[in-house]
């Protein structure tokens, strides 16, 4: 695994200072296409969740419910795709997350809880209380048997998952956290915020390592990068890339035009940003190349208006992208698998254009 996440080399002139760095050559991706729509809950799709054996998938949503679905059998539209749906939660179902090591499904909601299901018995096993108002978003260690989730009382708790204890506050936000992060590398949480910022935790000391001020908007997604020590953060201004070690801005994503909700992330190096309007753009992560930009479709009898994308995951192979959007659906989308680098070229003029622009930007 490489965790390399040095900036692009830069070039030097003749004068010997810095010039733009050298123009990165963006990998060829397959478009992507929707090709099931599941029609089950009964309000906006709010969060999802794919299982760590990648059978199944958990949506939370506006309706209250949980609903676990059959992945194979959703991806292929078959009947009976709908294996459970959990009821407990009394406001919008904001975050999911399933354990790897446990049988454990992990929700939060703007009810203010946090809940533990037990998948073999299908009920609530531990409560984690304290949040003074809603919870936006949920998190479980990829190591640890700590859970940390953020929400409108601008903090994030980070709770023992055993003992339901709280282990910190990490207050410093002054607005809603918004979207989380915790990975196994220090720093190990980050937190993004409706106040336009991101700081990043130290889990041992529970202090703020770092914030970071660049977006000028609400930061309501973020996404880590599995192959490499890189995140992504998604913003109405625009989404970037930072380093997952000391936060130093890699590069910024510009182009996507709209108020992101959902950033995923896969491991061919295809990132997707989801946005408020139903537009979905598609990013080559590695070069910050947009390769396509493309649009949900409301199911019939919604209102036109009901096309914002709320939630996205792809599946364990990468090869599934699962949305839930405002029209009350899940969409799952595939790579197109006729397309080519002749049917669906890399556009290295466009793309060098903009590159040379914001270079001359930047420096």
């Amino acid at each position: 695994i490489s965790l390399s996440d040095a900036p692009p080399a830069l070039t030097l002139t003749k004068s010997g200072g810095p010039s733009s760095p050298a123009l990165p050559i963006p990998h060829w991706h397959a478009p992507w296409r929707i090709r099931t729509v599941l029609s089950s809950h009964l309000g906006w799709v709010r969060s999802l969740a794919v299982d760590p054996t990648n059978a199944m998938f958990a949506s939370g949503a506006a309706d209250r419910c949980i609903k676990i679905f059959d992945l194979p059998a959703a991806s292929a539209g078959a009947d009976g795709a709908l294996l459970l749906t959990l009821t407990g939660h009394v406001g919008p179902v904001r975050g999911l997350a399933f354990s790897p090591r446990h049988p454990y499904l992990f929700s939060a909601g703007e009810d203010k809880m946090v809940k533990c299901w037990d998948l073999e018995t299908n009920q609530v096993v531990r409560h984690y209380h304290g949040h003074l108002s809603g919870v936006f978003a949920l998190q479980l260690h990829p190591t640890l048997d700590v859970l940390v989730t953020g929400g409108r009382d601008a903090v994030a708790r980070v709770w023992d998952m055993r003992s339901k204890k709280q282990i910190h506050v990490l207050a410093g936000h002054d607005a809603t956290v918004g979207s989380l992060l915790a990975k196994t590398t220090d720093p190990m949480i980050v937190t993004g915020s409706y106040d336009g910022t991101i700081k990043m935790w130290d889990l041992a000391a529970g202090k703020c390592r770092s914030t970071l001020t660049h977006h000028k908007k609400s930061v309501r997604a973020l996404a880590a990068a599995p192959f490499q020590n890189t995140f992504m953060s998604g913003a109405a201004d625009a989404c970037r890339k930072w380093s997952g070690r000391d936060g130093d801005l890699l590069q910024s994503l510009t182009g996507h035009n709209a108020v992101v909700n959902a950033l995923a992330i896969n491991d061919d190096g295809v990132a997707v940003s989801c946005a408020d309007d139903g537009s979905l753009s598609f990013w080559d992560y590695e070069s910050g190349y947009m390769y396509q930009r493309t649009g949900t479709v409301a199911q019939p009898g919604s209102l036109e208006a009901e096309n914002g994308v709320y939630c996205a995951a792809f599946d364990l192979t990468g090869t599934r992208l699962i949305t839930g959007e405002a029209d009350k659906t899940i969409k799952i989308w595939k790579m197109d698998e006729d397309a080519s680098e002749e049917t669906h070229p890399v556009d290295m003029m466009g793309w060098k254009k903009k590159w040379m622009t914001e270079a001359r930007q930047r420096y």
